[in-house]
């Protein structure tokens, strides 16, 4: 398995030594990648809860709203994201097999932040709460994902 080129996950002693604030600022804008797509910027990042924003501008349905997929892959870039920050990603990666939500209010415009949060930490697998929220604070979409944990070789 072929890791970004651009991702410099930080080992478990240095992660420790970062703020949420400064871990989210080193994985942000990964080019080629569907997070920079749709704008997904990472606002904060740690090993149980991760918060990030992304734009209505881009991520429309046809209808003016925000797609719903877009929510979900929001939903997943924050559990992927959160596995990683779990493993020794040397030797293993998180990837999503799962995601699932509940779509409660559109959105036309402005920007979304969603807040993940970590449900079940198990060897093999890790499960994800996330809430998507509009700007004045309303739930749009209730998430849920399933990362497994797959082991890859160095390099």
């Amino acid at each position: 398995m072929t890791l970004h080129p651009d991702l410099h996950l930080p080992g478990p002693d240095e992660l420790d030594t970062l703020t949420p604030e400064e871990l989210a600022s080193r994985m942000n804008g990964l080019s080629g990648t569907l997070g920079q797509r749709l704008g997904i910027e990472l606002l904060t990042a740690s090993r149980e809860r991760l918060t990030a924003r992304m734009p209505v501008e881009g991520n429309r349905q046809p209808a003016g709203r925000l797609h719903g997929g877009a929510s979900l892959a929001l939903a997943e870039e924050l559990a992927s994201i959160g596995t990683w920050l779990n493993l020794d990603v040397r030797r293993q990666v998180g990837v999503g097999v799962d995601v699932s939500g509940t779509h409660m209010r559109g959105v036309s415009e402005g920007w979304v932040t969603a807040e993940a949060g970590l449900a079940y930490r198990g060897r093999t697998v890790m499960v994800w709460t996330v809430e998507v929220r509009d700007e004045r604070g309303r739930t749009t979409t209730l998430a849920r994902c399933t990362c497994n944990v797959v082991t890859h070789g160095a390099g």
